[in-house]
């Protein structure tokens, strides 16, 4: 069946996870001494990091492919599903746009926290995602318990917030040398769920929307109609 330019775009998610994933792996190398147990993904891309030129080459399809990945699910999934799973997804699709827009301009001026005023605006941008990531995952999750159509849905979004609960409770837990690992966790759950809305935009066919719409409309003209 031909998958239309919209559910195309959606893989563009796999790419940006990708694109992420190498540049955790490879940007060390460019580190000396960075410990990848102990330290931050965001120590590779500090301003002063010298990391920095290799984590921008090795992302430069991570920030592009996640926003247009999660805004053409926006698209896409319009009157095809609940409400509230829309929901669930327009307040994760904006944490995206947070997080794309405000990481880009304020990273951290040094390893660690120096408590620059960039470093403060770096931690409000991650409240603020933290937070939009916390509620719209939530909101996916009971969208999928309530309908079974949002199903596959609330079962990657409960993964992805289970993977956020272990790193924020984890790095409270853990010893400092083990840091890095638990918030790695954390780090991945939002670039990996985006990845997964591409694949149900691109796997969800373009007739069965048609048909979810139908029967939303159905019911309410059932409910709207007087009885017999």
């Amino acid at each position: 069946m031909k998958k239309t330019l919209i559910q195309k775009l959606g893989l563009l998610g796999v790419f940006s996870l990708l694109s992420y994933t190498a540049a955790v792996i490879f940007a060390p190398l460019a580190y000396p001494g960075y410990d990848w147990m102990a330290q931050a993904v965001s120590d590779l891309s500090a301003a002063n990091a010298p990391s920095l030129a290799l984590w921008n080459q090795l992302t430069a399809f991570y920030n592009v492919c996640e926003v247009v990945c999660v805004t053409v699910v926006c698209i896409g999934i319009q009157g095809q599903k609940t409400k509230l799973l829309c929901t669930g997804v327009y307040l994760f699709a904006a944490m995206e746009w947070v997080s794309a827009i405000g990481y880009r301009m304020f990273p951290l001026s040094d390893s660690g926290y120096a408590g620059a005023f960039q470093d403060v605006m770096h931690m409000v941008i991650t409240a603020a995602v933290v937070l939009l990531s916390i509620v719209s995952l939530s909101i996916i999750v009971a969208a999928g318990a309530k309908d079974k159509r949002c199903r596959s849905y609330g079962v990657c979004a409960a993964i992805a917030l289970g993977m956020m609960l272990v790193g924020a409770v984890g790095m409270k837990l853990v010893p400092a040398g083990y840091f890095g690992v638990v918030e790695r966790f954390s780090v991945f759950a939002a670039t990996g769920f985006n990845a997964a809305l591409g694949i149900h935009l691109f796997c969800t066919a373009p007739e069965t929307r048609q048909i979810d719409r139908k029967k939303e409309n159905g019911n309410e003209n059932q409910h709207l109609s007087p009885s017999a």
